[in-house]
């Protein structure tokens, strides 16, 4: 989730029948975030964000931090400031009837920029964080389970386009996931392992992808990566799980959501901690059921107010009241009478249709005052006269509407000469290439990535990436803009 606590909205983070735990970045706005929703029936009895403990200050907080002498304060409060974790701890009956404690953590891994490399140390970091509190967790009793964007496609049969497997293997996130799971016929000596539930059940299930790129729009093909998890400790694997599916048919993102099914059943504390959003200052005491938003309420009816005048019609009242000497004479008309839909019986103003409201509202005041209408400055009228012959209207007396209608079909352009008139004034942008393969026309995209060709525009073929050997997939067509 990539949001901002500044825009966060009572429809998200007050859900009727679910309680809400948020985390946002402290240090850029809308850059990363988690949030963990948890029905009525499993209502957690503690909850903190963060992996360290440093931004926990309530008595609701989950505790068993782990050791944590690798990491200076500083580089803690750093790995906790982007908003990258939830936790929330609960209690649960197992299939054997035993009651104990399930602690719950959302994360959101960081990303590691192949143009930052200080992303990638920094992502490693917190790998190392999460490990050491959910080792930690496990070791003071309970069930742990470690769920979210996790940032790495673990094996081959996890990746659209694993490369050279030799490299593949030797990624440092791989690695370190390499250590951190176990899988069936492995031996190890470190019991605080977890299991991934999607692989323990389906191990040789391929194109089980969650993670697609909507710029290259590779969902359409199923051409992406499997980087969301649902990791539980390898007890709760063995004893409790039942399925575990991921759900591509779910849009709304770049990636789909992943499901894991226990046989265990969760037991709602009395409260939700202090965690939760519905006690945050601007959502507290807001909370209230849907029944009450289909109540009718009587409206009050305000009062209705009169026209608004149009930018022109202020910009003619205001030059006549500026040209007005002397006080106003007994019977004198209201302005905004000549603003009004005139009756179809009176005679057409002098002047004929060509003129604007401005000299109307000019010659009347003149009238009214018994002087005759400012006279307009030859820029002035240059400038009327361009307008004009822009518009296709010309300007001249019309006697009676018989007469304008004779005008207007003798001074009026067809409507074809004008839409000429502007396909050669805007002809737009040129025609697009077609591909070579497809011979279909190409899309322009601009390249992003720092260099020496960032900004610049190029043509590729429109369709979807995909497998090289998929006839439905783009191909490789590529040309630079001019």
């Amino acid at each position: 989730m990539v949001s901002t606590g500044d825009l966060l909205e009572e429809p998200l983070a007050i859900v009727e029948g679910y309680s809400s735990y948020f985390s946002f970045s402290r240090t850029r706005s809308g850059y990363s975030g988690v949030a963990t929703f948890c029905k009525a029936s499993a209502t957690p009895e503690a909850a903190e964000e963060g992996l360290s403990g440093l931004f926990t200050k309530h008595s609701g907080a989950v505790g068993c931090y782990g050791n944590t002498e690798d990491f200076t304060v500083d580089e803690l409060k750093a790995l906790d400031s982007e908003g990258r974790a939830v936790i929330t701890r609960h209690r649960i009956c197992t299939s054997e009837q035993q009651e104990t404690v399930m602690t719950v953590i959302n994360v959101y891994c960081p990303r590691a920029d192949p143009e930052k490399p200080e992303r990638g140390d920094f992502k490693l970091q917190f790998y190392r964080l999460l490990q050491a509190r959910a080792e930690a967790l496990l070791r003071a009793g309970g069930h742990v389970i470690i769920l979210g964007d996790i940032n790495t496609a673990h094996r081959p049969i996890d990746h659209c386009d694993p490369g050279d497997l030799e490299s593949f293997r030797e990624h440092p996130g791989r690695r370190w996931l390499d250590g951190f799971l176990w899988e069936p016929g492995k031996s190890s000596e470190n019991e605080n392992l977890f299991v991934d539930t999607f692989r323990f059940l389906n191990p040789s299930q391929d194109e089980a992808y969650t993670c697609w790129c909507n710029v290259t729009g590779s969902r359409h093909l199923n051409y992406g990566t499997r980087i969301d998890y649902i990791l539980a400790d390898r007890a709760l694997a063995l004893l409790e799980l039942t399925d575990a599916q991921i759900m591509p048919e779910v849009l709304g993102s770049d990636h789909c959501p992943v499901q894991a099914v226990l046989k265990s059943t969760c037991l709602a504390a009395p409260r939700c901690p202090p965690l939760c959003t519905r006690f945050l200052p601007e959502f507290a005491g807001t909370q209230q059921k849907l029944s009450r938003f289909l109540v009718k309420v009587e409206q009050t009816q305000l009062p209705e107010k009169g026209p608004k005048r149009s930018k022109m019609e202020k910009t003619a009242l205001g030059d006549l009241r500026k040209r007005r000497t002397g006080p106003a004479q007994k019977g004198q008309g209201d302005l905004r009478s000549f603003f009004k839909a005139g009756n179809s019986d009176a005679e057409p103003v002098d002047g004929g249709r060509g003129q604007s409201v401005l000299n109307v509202v000019q010659k009347a005041a003149a009238e009214d005052s018994g002087k005759q209408p400012p006279m307009e400055s030859p820029e002035r009228k240059a400038d009327k006269y361009v307008g004009e012959e822009v518009s296709g209207v010309t300007q001249t007396p019309v006697e009676s509407p018989k007469a304008a209608m004779n005008c207007e079909k003798n001074t009026l352009p067809s409507k074809q000469n004008q839409s000429g008139l502007w396909k050669s004034l805007l002809p737009g942008p040129a025609h697009p290439p077609r591909c070579k393969a497809h011979k279909e026309p190409c899309v322009l995209r601009t390249v992003k990535k720092q260099g020496p060709n960032c900004g610049r525009r190029f043509f590729v073929c429109a369709r979807p990436q995909g497998k090289p050997s998929d006839s439905r997939a783009r191909c490789n067509y590529f040309l630079w803009a001019s």
